[in-house]
C-alpha cells in the first residue's frame, strides 16, 4: 500500500520545517510583467515565463506540516514566475477526487498515489496527456521502472514527485554493536541472524499489521518483499496484474518465506504477545520495543522513520537505523519495493503544463529535499541536499544501478483485491488460517 494514503495520514510528524525560499524584489523589463523574473534567484525558471497573473490549483492527500512545507517547495517558482499554485489537502483524497472529478470539479492537477486509480481516471478519459515538455523532463530525471506506472495505453500522463523505499529492517545500531550482530546482506543470512537471536531467549522480530480500516496492509508489504526476491521482475509484474494466479505455486512460495518470520512463535511478536498479537498491534507501535529491548528487527518502509518518539536519533549510530532488506541472491540485483505519487492533470492550460513540467525538474527536486521529510526517485537530486539519514539512504538505494525497483502491488491490483481481500486475507493468515486456503480464497475474489 503506498504511504501517501492511509498509513502516511496516520503518521506522526516529528517535527516540521519552517524553511523558505528568500523572496526577490527586483525590477524586471519586458513582456512578463512579474516584477521577480529577472532577478539572478529566477534564472532557473526562465523556461516557466509567460503566464503571470494565472492560477492552478492542485489537490492531494498530503496534510497538516507536510503540507505547509510542500507549499514552501514551490513559493521560489511562484515569485519568479508570476504564476500562483493554490494547493489543498485532503484526509478523504481518493473518495472526492472521483467526486469533483465527476462533478466537473476537478483540479488541475493531482497527486495520484495508486498507478490502479491513474488508470482507471485515464481510461475514462478525464486525464490530460502530458506536455511533450513533461515528458521529456521526465524522461531524463526517472527510470522507465517509475514512468511506466504513469503512463496508460502507451500515453504518459505525468512524472513521479514523492516516493517511499518500502524494503528495509529496522534495528538498533547500539544493540547489534554490543550483541556481537552484523548486519546480514542476503535473506538467509537474516534468517539465520534470526535464529541465533532466538536461540539466546530474545524474541528476534517485532510486528504490527492493525491500520483501522487499512488493517493488513504492513503483511502485503512482507509478501510484496519476498515476491520481488524469490522470482523474477517480470513475474512480479504478472502477478499484479493476474498475468498468474493469486494461488500459483510461487505466490505460495513466497508467502511461506514470509511465515519463516512472521508465523513463527520463536521470533515473534516481541513486547506484544504470541504471533496472532500481529493483528492486534498497530503499525505504528510494532516497532517501539526495539528501543526497550524487546526484540531486535522490524521491517517498515522509509517513512516509519516519524514513528519514533521525539528525542530519538535516527542513524547509523543512533539509537535506530534501517539496513536494506537483503535479497536472497545479490547477484541477481537489488530488488526495492516501494510508493510514490505522481503529478497528473485534469487540465491542460499553457500554465498547468508548465507546474507539471517544473515539478519533473531536478531544480524541483533538490529545492523540495532540503526542506527535509522526503524521498524522490529524480535522478538529478544531489544526496547532499537531503538532510534525513534514512530519506539520503532511500536515495542512494533509488539511485544505485543494480536496483530493481517495483511499486506496491496491492496498489497495482483491483482496489476489491489489493485494498480488499489480500487485506483481509492476511489478518487470516496471521490469526491461524493456512497458507493455501488464503491464497485459494484471495485468487476467488479476482474481479473476472
Amino acid at each position: 500500500m503506498a504511504v501517501f494514503t492511509r498509513p502516511r495520514q496516520a503518521l506522526v510528524i516529528a517535527s516540521a520545517l519552517a524553511l523558505t525560499f528568500s523572496a526577490t524584489a527586483c525590477s524586471s523589463s519586458g513582456s512578463d510583467t512579474n516584477s521577480n523574473a529577472d532577478s539572478p534567484e529566477c534564472a532557473a525558471y526562465e523556461a516557466y515565463q509567460g503566464s503571470d497573473g494565472e492560477k492552478v490549483s492542485i489537490y492531494a492527500s498530503i496534510r497538516d506540516a507536510e503540507a505547509d512545507i510542500l507549499q514552501d517547495s514551490w513559493s521560489q517558482f511562484e515569485k519568479c514566475t508570476g504564476i500562483e499554485i493554490d494547493y489543498e489537502g485532503s484526509g478523504e483524497f481518493e473518495a472526492q477526487l472521483q467526486v469533483r472529478v465527476d462533478g466537473g470539479d476537478a483540479p488541475d492537477i493531482t497527486f495520484i498515489p495508486q498507478p490502479g486509480l491513474l488508470a482507471r481516471f485515464a481510461a475514462a478519459g478525464k486525464l490530460k496527456a502530458a506536455s511533450a515538455e513533461t515528458k521529456t523532463m521526465a524522461e531524463k530525471n526517472f527510470s522507465p521502472d517509475w514512468l511506466k506506472y504513469s503512463t496508460v495505453g502507451g500515453t504518459f500522463y505525468g512524472a513521479p514527485l514523492g516516493s517511499n523505499v518500502k524494503s528495509f529492517v529496522w534495528y538498533s545500531p547500539k544493540t547489534f554493536k554490543e550483541k556481537g550482530w552484523q548486519v546480514p546482506t542476503t535473506w538467509a543470512d537474516l534468517l539465520t541472524l534470526s535464529e541465533k537471536i532466538a536461540a539466546s531467549g530474545e524474541k528476534p522480530w517485532c510486528a504490527g499489521i492493525e491500520s483501522g480500516d487499512a488493517t493488513g496492509w504492513p503483511a502485503t508489504d512482507w509478501i510484496e518483499d519476498l515476491m520481488l526476491r524469490t522470482v523474477t521482475p517480470e513475474v512480479y509484474d504478472q502477478w499484479t496484474t493476474h498475468g498468474i494466479a493469486f494461488n500459483d505455486p510461487r505466490v505460495v512460495s513466497a508467502l511461506g518465506e514470509a511465515g519463516k518470520i512472521l508465523k513463527n512463535p520463536k521470533y515473534v511478536n516481541g513486547g506484544y504477545g504470541d504471533v496472532k498479537s500481529i493483528a492486534a498491534t498497530s503499525f505504528q507501535e510494532a516497532g517501539l520495543p526495539i528501543l526497550q529491548g524487546k526484540c531486535a528487527l522490524h521491517r517498515q518502509a522509509s517513512f516509519y522513520a516519524n514513528n519514533w518518539p521525539a528525542g530519538t536519533k535516527v542513524a547509523e549510530d543512533g539509537d535506530v537505523y534501517a539496513f536494506y532488506f537483503p535479497a536472497v541472491d545479490p547477484a541477481k540485483g537489488k530488488p526495492v519495493l516501494g510508493g510514490g505519487e505522481f503529478a497528473v492533470a485534469f487540465a491542460d492550460r499553457p500554465e498547468v503544463q508548465k507546474v507539471q513540467t517544473y515539478l519533473a525538474s531536478a531544480e524541483y527536486a533538490n529545492g523540495r529535499a532540503k526542506l527535509g521529510n522526503n524521498v524522490s526517485a529524480n535522478k538529478g537530486l544531489d544526496v547532499n541536499n537531503v538532510p534525513n539519514p534514512i530519506d539520503k539512504l532511500s536515495v542512494e538505494i533509488l539511485q544505485d544501478p543494480n536496483t530493481v525497483f517495483r511499486f506496491d502491488g496491492s496498489d497495482l491490483m483491483p482496489a476489491a483485491v489489493g485494498a480488499g481481500t489480500f487485506w483481509k486475507g492476511m489478518i487470516e493468515w496471521i490469526n491461524g488460517k493456512d497458507t493455501a486456503a488464503t491464497l485459494d480464497q484471495i485468487e476467488s475474489t479476482w474481479p473476472k
